[in-house]
Formats: C-alpha cells, sequence, structure tokens
C-alpha cells in the first residue's frame, strides 16, 4: 500500500501506515536495487542501510533489508545513524555500491522515509519516479538470496574529523539534539575535536518528547538560547531528527538565518578560495549573493533541495553551498553533502581560530527586514495552484518588477523580493519576503498575500 504523493522531487517520504507500509518499503527496496543493476550498471551489489530515532524505523529498516536480499544484494546494517553518516558510508566503506536512509528528517513523528544513494550521489527527480514505475509494472530483479551484517562505522567517522580538526582552541558551546539521531554520535565527535559542549535532549526518542526537532523554527530552539545566555556560550548549535540540518544561536541568543549562517561560512571560504563559486537556493536573501560577489566569489542561485544543491555543487566544482532550510554542503575539505554535524564544527573552528563573536564576523552585513520561511499548510493541490496564480500574475513584463521561475515564482522589487514555491516535502505553501525597510517588507508581503490568501 502506498500513495502516489510520497514520491517527491528528492526522496521518498510520508506518513507511515496512512501514505505507505511495510510491503511498500519492501517494494521499494527491490524497486531501487532493480534501479541500480539496471539503469546505473552494478553487477554485484553492496549496500549500507541506517535508521533515525522515528519509532518506526526499526520495522521499515528491516522490510528494506528484506527486499535488498531478495535482489541479491550485500547489506551493510549501520543501525541508528545521522542521513551524513550514511553518505559518509558510500564514500568510505569499500566497494560500497549506495544505499537507503530510513528518515522522516525534520517532519512530525508520524511521517518517515527513504533517502536513496546511488553510489556516493542521491537521486532525485525522474529517478525517483522510476522507482515507482518499477513498483507499478512489479519489473524487479529476480529473486535471490543475499546477505547482510552488520557495521560499526562510528570509528572511522570519529578518527576522519579528528584528523581534520583536533585540536580546536576551547569555546562555550551549546548544542541541541532534539532528541533526534544526533545524539548517538555528536558528544564523541566534539571530544575528539577538542571541545566540551553542553548537551540538550541528547538521548534518541522518536516521540520527541521535548520539541520538535527542526532548527530553523524559532520556537524549537528555545531551550537553546535559554541555555547559551545561561552558559554565557559563543554559541548553540541545534540538528534536526537526522542531522543533516544546522540552526545556530549566536551568543546574543538570536538565531541566526540559514543565508546568514552561509555569510559566516563564505567568508572563510573565500579567504582562502579566491573567485569561487558559492551556491545558495532561491530562499536566500540578496545579502548573501552579494556577500559573496563582494567578497571576490561568484554566487549562484539554485534549485531547493538537498540533492539538487548537491548536484550544482558537483557540476560547478563548488567547494561551498547551502540552503534556508539550514541544509550546508562543504566540498571544500569535505564530501560535498550535508552534514550538520560537521558544518558545526566548522562554525566553531570560525569562532576559535579568528577569536571573534558570530556577532562581530557578521557585524558590516547590510541591515535587511525579512520573514523568514513562512510554511502554510494546505493540500498537494492548492500549494501548486496558489504558485501557478502568482505566475500568472506576475509573468507580464513590468518596468518595477523581474521574475525568476527557476523554482516556484521569486518576484524583485526596487526595494525587496518575495518567494513562493511549493514544498517538495510536504503539503506545505513556502513564502519569503525581504526588503531594505520595515515599511517595504509590509508593502511587498501585503502584495503577495492579497493573491496567496483567497486561494488558501
Amino acid at each position: 500500500m502506498f500513495s502516489p504523493v510520497i514520491f517527491r522531487e528528492y526522496d521518498v517520504r510520508g506518513v507511515y501506515l496512512k501514505e505507505f507500509d511495510l510491503v511498500f518499503a519492501e517494494q521499494l527496496a527491490r524497486a531501487f536495487a532493480t534501479f541500480l543493476v539496471k539503469n546505473r550498471g552494478y553487477k554485484k551489489l553492496k549496500l549500507a542501510l541506517g535508521y533515525d530515532a522515528r519509532l518506526s524505523s526499526p520495522d521499515i529498516q528491516k522490510a528494506v533489508s528484506r527486499g535488498f536480499q531478495m535482489a541479491g544484494a550485500e547489506v551493510i546494517n549501520l543501525g541508528m545513524i545521522t542521513s551524513p553518516i550514511s553518505y559518509f558510508a558510500t564514500f568510505t566503506i569499500p566497494e560500497c555500491t549506495g544505499g537507503i536512509m530510513i528518515t522522516g528528517s525534520h517532519n512530525p513523528p508520524e511521517y518517515n522515509g527513504f533517502k536513496l544513494s546511488a553510489g556516493q550521489s542521491t537521486i532525485f527527480g525522474a529517478d525517483i519516479q522510476l522507482l515507482k514505475t518499477i513498483i507499478d509494472e512489479q519489473s524487479y530483479l529476480p529473486l535471490q538470496s543475499g546477505s547482510e551484517s552488520d557495521f560499526n562505522i562510528f570509528p572511522s567517522y570519529l578518527e576522519r574529523y579528528k584528523t581534520e580538526f583536533f585540536p580546536l582552541k576551547q569555546i562555550p558551546v551549546v548544542l541541541d539534539c532534539g532528541n533526534g539521531a544526533a545524539g548517538v554520535i555528536v558528544k564523541d565527535l566534539f571530544h575528539t575535536a577538542g571541545l566540551e559542549p553542553i548537551i540538550l535532549f541528547e538521548k534518541p526518542d522518536g516521540t520527541f518528547p521535548n520539541h520538535h526537532p527542526d532548527p530553523t523554527v524559532e520556537k524549537n530552539m528555545i531551550y537553546l538560547k535559554e541555555a547559551v545566555l545561561k552558559h554565557k556560550a559563543l554559541l548553540g548549535i541545534g540538528f534536526d531528527g537526522d542531522a543533516d540540518r544546522i540552526g545556530v544561536i549566536d551568543e546574543t541568543g538570536k538565531l541566526l538565518m540559514g543565508d546568514e549562517l552561509m555569510i559566516l561560512f563564505s567568508r572563510a571560504i573565500l579567504e582562502k578560495n579566491k573567485g569561487a563559486k558559492i551556491i545558495g537556493d532561491v530562499k536566500c536573501s540578496d545579502r548573501l549573493y552579494h556577500d559573496i560577489e563582494k567578497r571576490g566569489g561568484v554566487p549562484i542561485m539554485w534549485k531547493t533541495g538537498h540533492s539538487l544543491i548537491k548536484e550544482k555543487i558537483k557540476s560547478e566544482k563548488s567547494p561551498f553551498g547551502g540552503e534556508m532550510s539550514g541544509h550546508i554542503f562543504f566540498a571544500d575539505r569535505n564530501y560535498g553533502y550535508d552534514d550538520a554535524l560537521y558544518a558545526g564544527l566548522r562554525v566553531c573552528e570560525i569562532l576559535s581560530q579568528t577569536g571573534k563573536s558570530i556577532t562581530q564576523i557578521l557585524a558590516d552585513v547590510p541591515v535587511a527586514y525579512n520573514t523568514p520561511e513562512i510554511r502554510i499548510d494546505t493540500t498537494e493541490e492548492k500549494k501548486l495552484s496558489i504558485v501557478n496564480k502568482l505566475i500568472s500574475v506576475y509573468s507580464k513584463p513590468s518596468s518595477d518588477t523581474q521574475v525568476n521561475l527557476l523554482d516556484g515564482i521569486r518576484i524583485s522589487f526596487p526595494d525587496g523580493w518575495a518567494l513562493a514555491r511549493a514544498s517538495n516535502t510536504q503539503p506545505v505553501l513556502v513564502l519569503r519576503f525581504e526588503s531594505s525597510t520595515p515599511e517595504g517588507l509590509k508593502a511587498i508581503e501585503t502584495q503577495i498575500r492579497s493573491v496567496v490568501d483567497p486561494l488558501l
């Protein structure tokens, strides 16, 4: 049993037992193994398999393992890990041909899903839809007998980053795992770098009893903010459910926007990579793109989505990129995928080496008035129809506006911009607004909401 809507742009995700079940999980594994053999040319499959802290994840893991083995694959069970560690496995386990990470990421507890790695890349777009076709047609590989074994990947992960970071100058830092998968490794990781963090909600718990594990939403970061101020920490770092998204609180208790964090990183990158291309998604502020250009970099705006940004970084040979949503990608010194724990260490490194606070480093960033990412719950159909309506309204040539249709619609006004796009992971309409003045922000938002709100 499954609903077609779970096949999204860059992963497969939905409400467990409502939009997919264990039979589907087994079918998806068989379909993915078939895809790897027939469409990627692998003759022998050695597949990594991990899962997050959600209550449904262990059962789904067993179903996926069965499906892989039915295709003759050698299954390497990694246990409860972060999504970035599942990617790390594809780069470091000899002869690994890909794998599946079972995770609902930042979605509510009833969700779960699958991030699929073919070789060292995650698949997206038409390849995701091809899996649905294989399942619909039942055009699987012939039934075979595979194998499975358990593998502890943590020692090699820790050693890799101990080599890179140790010893970092000690700085006061607070971490918030949100009861997600970060808790299985983050203490050991930061210790290997030479840091002694204070850790909140470290124990993985798929009910997420303390707060929802999305560190880009301010209400989820209240405890982290309080801890930063109480302990006079230099920063606080929050992780989402599978630790591929990061949120950062500065020493004053302010939550950084994703693009403000990217300015922090891009400045450090461009000091050593003159003229480098830096990738940002369509939700990022103009301030980011202007700052990259000002410091000698080449800013590139791209579509939202972790797989899409990852591929763009690879194709452009970029050392760094990121999204407003807190996905941060380092090809500089790392593998080019989004690892929030690694990004957290890079923030600590910048502060350790410069001796400055985040506020001091970003003091010269121009003031802008903006909204956070506004996520409006709606239906799969409405989120698309609203974006299409805005396209029809603003597609006519105008001296006052410029329109970018790269991903949804981004409308540039003389004093700011607006974005509307359909989420690729949920039945959600995403809006964001920015202006150089408070009055401009209000005017831009009012103008766009006058089209959007009647259609909700």
